[in-house]
């Protein structure tokens, strides 16, 4: 349940176009084209250091993923920019990614999504944008490119897919035989233009490494891969002979992301702990042999989230970190229990883009590249030795948001929690309150430049907004990750009850008029609240839950639950019914919006109805929107138009 709230809406004729940025309107236009956030998706500096790669697009108002994205090349010594022209043009979904560079830096490559069939491309481009050559045609998906030293192209791919990789993706329609073997995401390199597959068939490979003396490392597991990642194991994938497990987690409440190969092939690290989604990636650092040996816990107790991880030009593992309100990077050294942890760059109220550390790295230059932004500014490609970036691309300059932002800390049963309060710049008197609950729940509200869309209507009218950071989220410690295990919705809410009192006494906050909403977990937060409390005068859920047992039948991931949960549904019934909103569902009095999308395979579509048919029935203030084709999060221009007003309209009725 990663995906945060995300209402998104422009129209279809500025999508289609791109809605250039900073556009003059023509004399006599009434209405000049809304200025919207361009978002780098990806970002790769070359091995010699003189190029970024980067996929990028606008991203739709207050949303985040761009419906349509380029491929860009720009100079760090002059300054030069080349798009790439792929052969679909700028079509909405039909997007590059995965950019990857040769060792010579002479050459990239990327993969090309075509819309609505789940079919990919491999595509390699000279560094001057010349020679645009197609090298693969694939009839399934693509992903994580990767030079390997020989030259040849490594990848994740799945033959004949039924739908996009992830499960945050629209699912496939339910009908036919559902314990019909699926197809699973291999380990494949690209040999003479042809695929040549390199972990066995009966294994889903979520995250790969290549290993010096030939083979890979991957996280992995049988069977469905939406739904098993949360029993994944590391693996060693040799050249020749079959996979070998390297390391199994012994406890049900930990998950492992991110293998990463040491630079002398001797151990593989990696991040371990609690995870509600793959992809959201934290916990504490790990390393294990490749030759066998016991398995290190490099960072114990730590007081922060590892993010991401990789291992630095001079050998030492460096980690990405989520500390409080910073974003760091930290160097662990050799990666051996006795390292002491090194603070390298600190950044808060600050963030970069999360891949290896927020960071692409260029060995031979000694430069780097990322992305970064905050809550008031917006994101920008930077370049330069670690820590010492300056902005290689300005095509955000001069956009701002109507805000002051404070981190605050309180207490709540023992834990020091925090969160994000989001001001108007110009406050009179008292003013209503939106508290935005993250999705995850292993997650955490960052410092974001959300752009035009909800977020800044709400400012504009004079809401403060509240992003708490409760129990089950990143950034304290992995105890704190696990401190909403068996307990959704109690702990974690009182921890955003007594959030909220703490923003009363810094903020001239009314009591009167707070509002609640949020995606995933945050719909799960939003419905359960209002039926705990009083104290919210408006809620909208967006894919939400309010049954635990009924979801439990439902979802396209229910391996996800155990580490919650403890158990099964069918094994622990109690558990799961004390966690849900429909058996408190007769206290609620707070008007309720919900909507979902009909494909979502994380928070089904029944899940929302059943909670607003339930509200009718009571007579409580409720409305509901089932979008169709959409998965969890919506994507189509019109749909996701109407969300965000239904949104804006539902708490201004209440709210106001």
């Amino acid at each position: 349940m990663r995906a945060t709230l995300q209402i998104t809406a422009v129209t279809g004729a500025a999508l289609l176009a791109g809605a250039a940025r900073g556009a003059v309107p023509a004399a006599g236009a009434e209405n000049p084209p809304e200025r919207l956030v361009h978002r780098f998706m990806r970002v790769e500096i070359s091995p010699d250091g003189t190029l970024v790669a980067a996929v990028e697009g606008d991203a739709p108002r207050s949303g985040y993923l761009p419906a349509v994205r380029d491929l860009v090349i720009r100079s760090l010594r002059g300054g030069v920019e080349r798009r790439i022209v792929v052969p679909c043009g700028r079509v909405p979904q039909c997007w590059p990614g995965s950019p990857t560079w040769a060792a010579d830096s002479r050459h990239l490559s990327f993969t090309l999504r075509t819309p609505a069939s789940h079919a990919y491309a491999i595509y390699t481009v000279a560094a001057d944008g010349a020679g645009l050559e197609r090298r693969l045609d694939f009839q399934g998906t693509i992903s994580e490119l990767r030079y390997l030293p020989d030259g040849r192209l490594a990848m994740l791919a799945t033959q004949n897919a039924r739908k996009e990789v992830g499960a945050t993706e629209a699912g496939a329609p339910i009908a036919g035989d559902l314990d019909e073997a699926v197809p699973e995401q291999r380990i494949a390199v690209l040999d003479h233009d042809a695929l040549e597959w390199a972990s066995p068939q009966d294994l889903y490979v979520y995250e790969y490494d290549w290993r010096p003396g030939g083979g890979f490392v991957g996280t992995a597991a049988p069977g469905d891969g939406d739904n098993n990642w949360w029993t994944a194991k590391l693996y060693a994938f040799p050249l020749a002979g079959a996979a070998q497990v390297l390391y199994s987690p012994q406890d049900i409440r930990q998950q492992i992301a991110g293998p990463k190969v040491s630079r002398d092939g001797r151990s593989v690290a990696f991040i371990a702990g609690l995870m509600s989604d793959f992809g959201s990636t934290g916990g504490e650092v790990y390393t294990v042999p490749l030759a066998g040996g016991p398995t290190v816990r490099v960072t114990p107790d730590l007081a922060a989230s590892a993010t991401s991880l990789v291992w630095g030009c001079s050998g030492h593992l460096l980690a990405g970190m989520l500390a409080g309100e910073s974003t760091e990077v930290v160097d662990l050294g050799s990666g051996a229990a006795a390292s002491s942890p090194h603070v390298l760059v600190s950044m808060p109220a600050e963030s970069l883009s999360e891949r290896d550390t927020g960071v692409s790295w260029s060995c031979a230059s000694g430069l780097t590249a990322t992305v970064h932004e905050s809550f008031t500014s917006p994101p920008e490609i930077e370049a330069g030795p670690l820590g010492h970036w300056k902005d290689l691309t300005s095509v955000n300059a001069g956009m701002r948001m109507p805000l002051s932002v404070r981190s605050i800390t309180w207490r709540s049963d023992g834990f020091d929690v925090q969160g994000w309060l989001l001001l108007p710049e110009h406050v009179t008197g008292k003013i209503p309150l939106v508290t935005i609950v993250h999705g995850g729940p292993a997650a955490a509200a960052e410092p974001v430049f959300t752009g035009p869309g909800l977020y800044r209507m709400l400012l504009e009218r004079g809401y403060a907004l509240f992003r708490p950071n409760p129990r089950g989220s990143y950034g304290q410690s992995e105890r704190f990750t696990q401190a909403n295990v068996r307990d959704f919705g109690h702990g974690d809410l009182r921890d955003i009850l007594a959030g909220i009192d703490a923003a009363e006494k810094v903020a001239p906050i009314d009591e009167a008029r707070l509002g609640i909403t949020g995606g995933s977990y945050g719909g799960f937060m939003s419905m359960f609240a209002v039926t705990q409390t009083p104290r919210f005068k408006a809620a909208v859920a967006a894919a939400g839950i309010s049954n635990w047992l009924s979801y439990y039948g439902e979802n396209g991931i229910d391996a996800w639950m155990i580490p919650y949960f403890g158990a099964s549904a069918y094994e622990d019934p109690e558990v799961y019914a004390r966690s849900s909103a429909i058996n408190y569902i007769r206290s609620v009095r707070t008007p309720t919006f919900a909507y979902v999308g009909e494909l979502d395979i994380e928070c089904p579509a029944p899940q929302t109805r059943e909670f607003w048919h339930a509200l009718k029935a009571l007579g409580v203030p409720t409305g509901v929107m089932i979008y169709p084709g959409e998965g969890h999060g919506l994507r189509e221009p019109e749909h996701i138009a109407d969300a965000l007003q239904r949104t804006l309209d539902w708490f201004e009725r209440y709210l106001k």
